[in-house]
């Protein structure tokens, strides 16, 4: 079997107030709250999955809700920066007057890797960047939630590329490449004065939503991970049987894994690549409407079959949103 991931499955940041989270990603950037459960290995905390309008593979931005965690501090051994696909260049103008008007924190419109780009910050402080899918080409975006106040042609149809921030690049390089079928597309100059430039990698049809920026910097200690920071980050698996397959190359290549995950949502194996950051693989399926009606996603508790007998306690646990 050949082995070969097909993009950006999720993101997954941390919170520390999940009704904030909701009012903002929501309401302000106009994604769609496709399921709101509980951390698995928590269930004291929500997690919560925004998406397109059907929280497709590849449009998932995720937060687990961790009140009592620190503040981030941004380094190295991190994803420094989550990015969200909007259609095109007119929408990042859209976006930077939307921005203004809802005092959200953001910079001006810039060109990072031959797209024009709007980053700006959520309430904790969360890294992300707005891309423009003007010239795009590859992997496929979302459709935007049609409920949104957010017009449809400037709305977020998925993720873009995702920012890995390490002291040694080349460490992250030969596990993308020689053994997660990466390729390299090229590079451009870091924001930073004398550092490397950013290295761009690509895999599957390529394209913005298959791409990792690789990002070296020696004048940075270590992230400290709290609020405002990204937990880990998730690649595109087809199916189980190539996931299994995956578990055994990965587990033959010498990187601790976690082996087989059931998130119910979809099946998962998670390792940390050399530089300390956590990968996830995922699979495509079942996918959010498993347990909800597609218009009824995200409106109630969901919980996965093994931990619906605990419900009662689980909702007395958690704050309602």
């Amino acid at each position: 079997m050949e082995l070969k991931l097909k993009g950006i499955h999720h993101v997954s940041a941390i919170t520390g107030t999940a009704a904030g989270n909701v009012d903002f990603y929501t309401k302000t950037l106009g994604m769609r709250l496709v399921k709101k459960t509980v951390n698995q290995d928590d269930t004291s905390v929500y997690h919560l999955f925004y998406g397109d309008e059907r929280g497709n593979p590849g449009t998932e931005l995720t937060f687990f809700e961790f009140p009592t965690a620190w503040r981030s501090r941004p380094g190295t051994s991190s994803i420094s920066a989550t990015s969200l696909r909007v259609p095109g260049d007119a929408a990042l103008t859209y976006w930077q007057h939307r921005f203004t008007q809802f005092e959200v924190d953001h910079d001006e419109i810039v060109e990072r890797g031959g797209r024009l780009t709007l980053a700006f910050r959520d309430p904790e402080g969360q890294r992300l960047i707005l891309v423009s899918d003007e010239n795009d080409t590859g992997v496929a975006g979302g459709k935007p939630w049609d409920k949104s106040d957010v017009p449809a042609e400037f709305g977020i149809v998925g993720l873009g590329p995702v920012q890995l921030t390490v002291l040694r690049a080349d460490r992250t390089e030969r596990v993308l490449t020689e053994l997660m079928g990466y390729r390299r597309k090229g590079q451009y100059a870091s924001e930073v004065a004398g550092q490397p430039d950013i290295v761009v990698f690509e895999t599957g049809e390529g394209g913005s939503g298959s791409e990792i920026h690789l990002e070296e910097r020696d004048d940075l200690k270590q992230e400290r991970q709290g609020i405002g920071a990204v937990h880990h980050v998730a690649f595109r698996v087809a199916d189980e049987e190539e996931l299994r397959a995956w578990i055994g190359k990965i587990t033959s290549s010498g990187l601790v894994n976690s082996g087989f995950v059931d998130r119910f949502y979809f099946k998962s194996l998670y390792f940390r690549e050399p530089n300390g950051i956590l990968f996830e693989l995922a699979t495509d399926g079942p996918g959010f409407d498993t347990d909800e009606p597609l218009d009824r996603l995200g409106e109630r508790l969901a919980l996965p079959p093994f931990l619906e007998p605990k419900r009662e306690r689980i909702e007395a646990g958690l704050k309602p949103i």
